[in-house]
């Protein structure tokens, strides 16, 4: 006997229903990977590579979503810095809540999201002026972002410290990740000391090796766009800048002090490959 129409329709909906597909869902793979070493050095190479990145903030009035675009740095820890004006909506917003999101990765020629990006999470820390803090930040952006020394110094420009919570990283297809906040920051107790001689370690290296910023260019396949220099160290790598490029290397252990940084710079230099 054929089901009435009631019965039909009800078994057709069924078929539908999340419980019907609960078993199935359980046993189709995880879409994320277990996050490795070579994740979380992927993962801090996209992030302290970034010259600008795309950040999303929630607007006090409206509760929504708000993003923008704003230049980045990072402290010797590693933590993503970025400088705002107190005019903009999204310093407004961080103000009345400190979380943000970060986005960095660069696209290139044909499909976008078939390049790594990373989606970090954060909580924004205001960097008061007028301490060693403040001065170690304000001197890692220039290195940077030299024509930002047009505006750093007005009285309603102000940096924030964007501490990595926890971050999503896609490596391209089917490379998907989570990762700790943690995995993002440089934990080494030279920290301090390695940045208050950075200057001068950068400074003796190259006096030391005049071509050095050019012998790693060539040996890390850097970008033919014009000269390159070194605009940062810490204990975990360091970077080069040449015009809209920024290049970064991650050593393979955290170096203990300035004399081996320049050790290893000097072994990628011009080491034998």
């Amino acid at each position: 006997m054929p089901a009435s129409p009631a019965i039909a329709a009800r078994r057709k909906l069924d078929v539908f229903h999340p419980l019907c597909h609960k078993a199935d869902m359980k046993d189709q793979p995880s879409p994320l990977r277990e996050t490795d070493d070579e994740a979380r050095k992927l993962a801090r190479v996209l992030l302290r590579s970034a010259r600008y990145a795309a950040i999303a903030v929630l607007d006090p009035e409206t509760g929504f979503p708000f993003a923008s675009r704003v230049l980045v740095a990072t402290d010797i820890d590693g933590t993503p810095v970025i400088l705002v004006s107190k005019l903009s909506a999204h310093t407004k917003a961080l103000a009345k809540d400190p979380r943000a999101s970060l986005l960095t990765g660069e696209p290139g020629k044909g499909d976008p999201l078939a390049y790594p990006r990373l989606t970090t999470q954060c909580l924004a820390e205001p960097v008061e002026p007028g301490n060693a803090i403040h001065e170690r930040i304000r001197t890692r952006f220039l290195d940077r972002h030299s024509k930002a020394a047009l505006y750093i110094d007005f009285p309603d420009f102000l940096f924030f410290r964007l501490k990595p919570k926890q971050a999503s990283l896609n490596g391209g297809f089917g490379r998907a990740y989570l990762l700790d906040g943690n995995d993002l920051v440089i934990e080494s107790a030279a920290n301090e000391a390695i940045a208050a001689e950075a200057a001068e370690t950068v400074r003796d290296l190259v006096e030391r090796h005049p071509d050095i910023a050019d012998a790693l260019a060539i040996r890390l396949k850097a970008p033919e766009s014009g000269p390159w220099r070194i605009c940062g160290i810490d204990s975990s790598g360091f970077d080069m800048i040449s015009g809209d490029f920024l290049l970064r290397y991650e050593f393979e252990t955290l170096a203990v002090d300035a004399d081996h940084i320049c050790s290893n710079m000097s072994k990628v230099a011009y080491s034998i490959p």
